[in-house]
């Protein structure tokens, strides 16, 4: 196949460019151009926020595209680009949205995707949400695909899934340091993270499957975990016992609401994603944590 991916230097777009090669797919990225991009793509250049670059990086590559997969878009205007703009070059587009569009107040566990309620408070979850309307109520006759990952997770990601330690850094340093990792709640809340190659490959799997055709799907890998677990499983891996120092629940949303996806259940049921056959994610938590962590030692 021929396929566009909007991004290429990002932790998932790359790693989707690269899968897509190595599945033997001509593959084309569209950045900035400021991050290097995998070895073997055609790469164009041009800023999503400027819609006449986009519209000439994509004409200048004279290529119809047998599917765009959208790992870049945020708003809603980046969706309408895909639709009026994208679209005269594919009618097939795989995007990735997140869990976090989802209203907490109002999920179920396991969690699947008849739930409705939606968060409107304007954050990310909320423009996340914005953007899916577009595909949906303006898409037409295009044939779309979303996804819903909550916590991605392996090689090309900092570690850290909670308020307080979310992508930190220096989370290895700080364990075996001996601080406290401070978990809401104790850490008691669940998530369902996924590995970044069991996303990118189902998205992938996802393009001839007309199943997932304006369908909308949960993912995660096979290992549900609380939040304390997940760091207990890294401690595991690199021989430091985590301490965890635990924060009241009560005033704490309070006072940080970006933090509202995060403070509930955030697992799901993945019935609708094995009944469209595509492919099921498969990689246990600590062998994606173990990779990961040796790619961040790696960068050191």
């Amino acid at each position: 196949m021929k396929l566009l991916i909007l991004g290429g230097s990002g932790a998932l777009s790359r790693r989707v460019a690269e899968l897509a090669l190595l599945q033997g797919h001509e593959t084309w990225t569209l950045t900035r151009g400021v991050h290097p991009l995998p070895e073997g793509v055609h790469a164009l250049t041009a800023d999503r926020n400027d819609d006449a670059a986009v519209q000439a990086a994509l004409a200048g590559a004279d290529t119809c595209w047998d599917a765009c997969i959208d790992c870049t878009g945020r708003t809603p205007e980046s969706a309408r680009q895909d639709v009026q703009i994208v679209s005269r070059h594919t009618s097939r587009f795989i995007i990735v949205s997140t869990d976090s569009v989802y209203d907490p107040h109002h999920k179920t566990v396991p969690q699947d995707e008849s739930n409705e309620h939606y968060l409107t408070d304007g954050g990310y979850g909320a423009t996340k949400r914005l953007m899916e309307e577009v595909f949906i109520n303006e898409g037409g006759t295009l044939r779309w695909t979303i996804f819903r990952p909550g916590h991605i997770f392996g090689a090309g990601f900092q570690l850290g899934c909670y308020p307080e330690h979310t992508r930190q850094p220096d989370l290895l340093a700080h364990i075996r340091a001996g601080k406290p990792v401070r978990l809401v709640g104790g850490g008691a809340f669940l998530i369902h993270p996924v590995h970044v190659d069991d996303l990118a490959l189902a998205m992938l799997d996802a393009i001839g499957k007309e199943a997932a055709f304006g369908q909308v799907f949960c993912i995660g890998s096979p290992d549900v975990v609380t939040n304390a677990e997940y760091y207990a499983v890294i401690g595991r891996i690199i021989g430091h016992e985590v301490q965890v120092e635990t924060i009241g629940l009560d005033g704490y949303l309070e006072a940080h609401p970006q933090y509202s996806g995060h403070l509930c259940h955030r697992c799901y049921d993945l019935t609708k994603l094995r009944r469209a056959g595509i492919r099921m994610p498969a990689t246990p938590l600590e062998t994606g944590l173990r990779e990961q962590i040796a790619w961040l030692e790696g960068q050191a």
